[in-house]
Order: C-alpha cells, then structure tokens, then sequence
C-alpha cells in the first residue's frame, strides 16, 4: 500500500497505537497512514493470517517510519481485550492511541434478523468498543492520558436494513459523549468519526453479495457524487489524534460527502429489503 499523508513525517514519532480491525479497509489504511507517521502500531482482528500478511506489508515498506505489530482478538471477548493491552504494552511500552475500528454487520430486513444475528452485531460493533476503551483507560491512559477515536456510523436518519447496526452506532455515539466527560480530568481524549459509504475491498464484497448495483445506486443520494476512500478516513482519523485536536473530545464527525444532508444514501438497501423480504447476509 502507497500510503500519502498531508501530516509531518514525524508526526507521531515514537507513539503507539491500537488499530481493532487493522489488516483490512479502513482499519488498514489507518494502521498504515499512522506508521507512515512514525507511529508503532498494534494491529487486532480475528484472523490471524491477514494481521500476519498486513503487518509484514507493512514492516516491509520503506515508505514507513513506524513499527507494526498484531494480536489476534476477538473485541467480543473481554479476556482477548485484556490480553492486546497487555501485549502491546509488552512490546511497546505504552498506549497512546486507541482507534476503534473493528466492527461488522450484515443486511436484513428487521423482522428477519435473529436474536443470535441481533446479538452478535451489538456485541461486535458497541460492546466491542466499550471493552477495550475501557480495558486501555484502566491499563494506561487512566494515568498517563491518550485519545481514542471510534469508527461509526452516519446512521443519524436510520439504516434501513440495519437495525441491529444502527443501533449499536446510536449507542457508540452516546457513548463517545459519556466517556469524553468521565475520562477529560484523566487528559483522555474521545472522539468519534461516522463515516458515509467507503469504497473499501471489505465493503464492496458485503455490498456486492447483497446487490451488485448498490453502490452504483448510492452514489445518486450523495452530494459529492462519490463513494468516500478509506484514506479519507484515515486523515480525519490522524488529526483526532493529533495535537491539533487537543481541544476537541466527545465530538463525532461525519465524513460521508454530504450524505447525511441529502437524501437516505442507503436508499438502495431498503428497496433491496422490501424487494427481497428476506436476509442478504454478507459472507463469513
């Protein structure tokens, strides 16, 4: 991956970050941008064979400053996110940043989705994000400070076809709020980004086995005419982060090109649910 920043190169010099969800789409580009700021990165997923191949891309590339690292973690298991903390701070001394990336969900209609498809989406995408801010808040930043940023969603008119998800994103939202203020005396930072329709590889096949043409479809409802690029996350990301941003916390931002202004840009998914009446999950 060539990796392209507007930041200084050294920007993040000897900072650490956790990156849930780091080998593939946003979370990779993130990962990537931050080592290529001179940021050591742990990355986390479920899958041990694409941490292993992102994270040797990365050591691999001379383009970046930073170091790379993985734990595999399943961000549902409290005990797995006690173990990445205390893994990274075993290699790397100290946790700076924690971007929480790591989520998933699948299209269905509401009345279709099961307790078990209910459950697992709300564990992943919410509860997911509380277990490790607050695993790192305890290990670390509780008293050396830090920031964190959560990757959402732009659900603020509803996801059709994703309640489960749109739920659990409402829940992030409040929750960024809530913990920004208990933790700011702490010098804990808590942001969020909700992010509009990415043209990530990870997306694009959840999308294209629900309906080949959603995107395309999608495109009609946002003002900028554009799906966004996982770098474009990745910036927004590095400036939460950084110090430009130290007087920012429990604030989400939206990068979505418009979308949330104009039209439903998931229009697209709930004509496919009332079509289909039934499920269209992603692949496993």
């Amino acid at each position: 991956m060539r990796v392209k920043s507007i930041f200084s190169s050294n920007l993040f010099r000897d900072r650490v970050a956790i990156v849930t969800g780091g080998a593939t789409g946003i979370g990779a580009a993130i990962a990537n941008e931050l080592c290529y700021l001179g940021c050591n990165v742990m990355i986390a997923s479920r899958n041990t064979e694409r941490l292993k191949a992102a994270a040797n891309a990365m050591n691999n590339n001379t383009e970046l400053r930073g170091e790379a690292s993985y734990v595999k973690c399943n961000i549902r298991s409290e005990s797995d996110v006690k173990s990445l903390t205390k893994t990274t701070l075993k290699r790397f001394g100290k946790i700076d940043y924690l971007v929480n990336n790591g989520g998933g969900q699948f299209i269905s209609p509401a009345e279709h989705i099961s307790v078990k498809g209910w459950n697992a989406v709300i564990e992943t995408n919410m509860t997911g994000t509380f277990y490790c801010s607050k695993q790192v808040y305890l290990d670390w930043m509780s008293k050396n400070g830090g920031a964190i940023v959560n990757i959402s969603a732009d659900n603020w008119r509803g996801i059709p076809g994703m309640a489960h998800t749109s739920a659990a994103r409402a829940g992030v939202d409040n929750l960024t709020k809530t913990l920004s203020l208990e933790w700011v005396e702490n010098n804990v930072r808590i942001n969020s980004i909700a992010s509009g329709v990415i043209d990530s590889s990870t997306s694009t096949a959840r999308a294209n086995y629900a309906d080949p043409k959603i995107f395309d479809s999608t495109i009609k409802q946002i003002p900028a005419s554009r799906l966004g690029l996982p770098e474009e996350i990745s910036s927004c990301v590095c400036f939460l982060l950084s110090p430009a941003a130290e007087y920012i916390t429990g604030e989400t931002l939206k990068v979505d090109g418009g979308g949330s202004l104009y039209g439903s840009f998931l229009d697209a998914i709930l004509k496919h649910t009332r079509r289909s009446g039934q499920p269209a999950t992603s692949p496993k």
